[in-house]
């Protein structure tokens, strides 16, 4: 099975064209965050959603954490995935698939310790992908992704073993750890940002090299 490849915090129309034009499967939209890089409005993220091919995945990212506002949050972007950055605070998935029935969900799992495998192997049976992240839910200042680091990958291995959904491994990938990353966790895909990325713009070399070792 070939690893499938998300790039995220895809800025404009020209970016999305260049992931998709190297093999990417998957592109990020960033809405409105409390910290981290690539968040651009509601608007922006639907005009480029609107150019994305049919056969892409479109990930919006949201930091919403009530049902109600994730819905309302997805009618003004129009992707077709939704990725959920926090924990679910109030309402259900299954209010979400009620609302928009054609829309997959994706719910990040922030990769912790011991505890954030009982969490991802629950949270499973009610998603259609799980993405495993790097970030700091519990920070003074929450950090939901985008922090360039890698977590313990001994954890996201025991996760995608026992997952019965598709897993995207991310945190702090780039070309030089990504095969690595790959024979160690196994994942359906992997997800980056910051490591395709020089003075927050796409890097076309750094694209292009890090799936030349995805492939590899």
């Amino acid at each position: 099975m070939s690893i499938k490849v998300k790039i995220c915090c895809i800025a404009s129309e020209d970016e999305a064209q260049m992931a998709i034009n190297v093999g990417a499967s998957a592109l990020g939209l960033v809405a409105k965050m409390p910290s981290g890089p690539g968040p651009i409005s509601d608007e922006k993220i639907m005009a480029i959603a609107t150019t994305i091919p049919s056969h892409i995945d479109s990930f919006m990212l949201t930091s919403e954490t009530k049902a109600t506002e994730i819905i309302q949050h997805h009618k003004r972007t129009l992707t077709n995935t939704i990725q959920i950055v926090d924990a679910l605070s109030e309402g259900t998935y299954r209010d979400i698939r009620i609302e928009l029935p054609s829309l997959k969900i994706v719910q990040v799992i922030h990769v912790i310790d011991e505890n954030s495998i009982e969490e991802a192997l629950r949270i499973a049976e009610l998603v259609d992908v799980l993405l495993l992240d790097s970030g700091n839910p519990n920070a003074a200042i929450k950090e939901l992704g985008g922090t360039g680091r890698t977590h313990n990958w001994h954890f996201s291995k025991r996760i995608v073993e026992q997952s019965t959904v598709p897993v995207f491994l991310a945190g702090g990938l780039h070309a030089d750890n990504v095969r690595d990353a790959i024979e160690k966790v196994n994942p359906y895909g992997v997800d980056l940002c910051s490591g395709v990325r020089t003075n927050g713009n796409l890097d076309l070399y750094k694209l292009e090299s890090f799936f030349e070792a995805v492939n590899y």
